[in-house]
């Protein structure tokens, strides 16, 4: 009995560390959704102290700025070093009609227009402040307020606040500064492609790569190009294709420009086949909607390449990625397709 008890303790005995080290395991363990949350800040402090960034309005790096103001029946209200930059940054309450958007940014979405309108009217208060710089014709322009200055005319505003900018190339960091409305693949293609048309007259010996910050990625130039023609183009079809071939050029922006239109034009000519793909598949009775997604999935050359971690080299050149895809769109097998294909894609889209 004594030898049975102290089995039986033995047994436990060994049994307890494991079942330890288990739980141990279960507690290291860390969900990705709360990898994805965790934040984690630098160890280094960075930018001005309270000290530095106070600045007097009367400071002759920003006598030429307070004119300007006042010329357009504005008030200059006060300044400060941007902390991050040291940047001088004016604060000033100017004539609405005084500030235009860029003329490269998104169009005007009277629908938020009107939402926006409204919710300001509710809060009793245009707390937001515009960011301001000076413009190509002189005036001031706003790279990420078109909505509130819209707002402001439809609530009868005067005076608007501003934070105005010496450094006028903050007119170009509009996919950075905007984020009072989400930007969806259009709204940016068409933004990119504007600064860039811009860019290329005002500075041609500049490169495109030189830009890559404010264009963000390089297939919404191509993008930009097609939906500046035709702005119904599906280019979320597209999108995952291009991100493995298209890269920003060295060549100058009046050079490059005039190569994405090739590259445009040649994306025009492959949506042609797959429409005429979409049409047949719909005459043999197959109505998802996402005959689209899945017919260019098929022809895209380089839907089953995986880019290895830090190298961003693609896996075939631009040209030669859109040579293969309108081959394969041209000998594409409508026999080949099967409901059971269209339904993994519709969960995949889901999801």
């Amino acid at each position: 009995m004594a030898s049975k008890k102290a089995q039986s303790a033995g047994s436990s005995a060994k049994k307890t560390p494991a079942k330890k080290k288990t739980q141990k395991r279960a507690v290291r363990k860390k969900s990705p959704s709360a990898a994805r949350k965790r934040i984690t800040p630098r160890k280094e402090k960075r930018g001005l102290d309270s000290g530095e960034v106070v600045l007097d309005v009367d400071q002759p790096e920003l006598a030429q700025l307070v004119a300007e103001v006042k010329d357009a029946g504005g008030a200059a209200i006060g300044a400060y070093r941007e902390p991050l930059s040291g940047k001088p940054i004016l604060l000033a309450a100017v004539p609405r009609d005084a500030v235009k958007p860029t003329p490269f940014q998104r169009d005007l979405s009277p629908t938020h227009t009107k939402r926006l309108a409204q919710k300001i009217e509710e809060s009793g208060s245009f707390l937001d402040p515009l960011i301001v710089v000076r413009g190509a014709d002189g005036g001031f322009w706003t790279p990420n307020g078109r909505h509130r200055l819209a707002a402001a005319k439809v609530l009868g505003l005067r005076l608007i606040t501003a934070l105005i900018s010496p450094d006028e190339d903050l007119a170009f960091k509009i996919l950075a500064l905007n984020t009072e409305k989400a930007h969806n693949l259009k709204d940016r293609s068409l933004e990119v492609i504007r600064m860039a048309r811009e860019l290329a007259g005002r500075k041609k010996r500049a490169r495109e790569i030189d830009y890559a910050a404010e264009f963000d990625a390089p297939e919404l130039l191509t993008l930009g190009i097609v939906y500046d023609e035709q702005s119904r183009f599906a280019g979320g079809a597209y999108s995952p294709f291009l991100k493995k071939v298209d890269r920003f050029s060295t060549r100058t922006l009046p050079v490059s420009l005039r190569e994405r239109e090739g590259y445009a034009a040649r994306l025009v000519q492959i949506d042609s086949e797959v429409k005429r793909i979409i049409d047949s598949l719909k005459t043999r009775g197959f109505k998802s909607p996402y005959l689209r997604n899945y017919v260019v999935a098929r022809i895209n050359p380089v839907r089953f390449v995986r880019a290895k971690k830090g190298d961003d080299t693609p896996p075939m050149t631009m040209g030669a990625g859109l040579t293969r895809m309108a081959a394969k769109a041209r000998a594409f097998d409508l026999a080949s397709v099967k409901e059971s294909d269209l339904a993994l894609v519709a969960a995949v889209a889901s999801e």
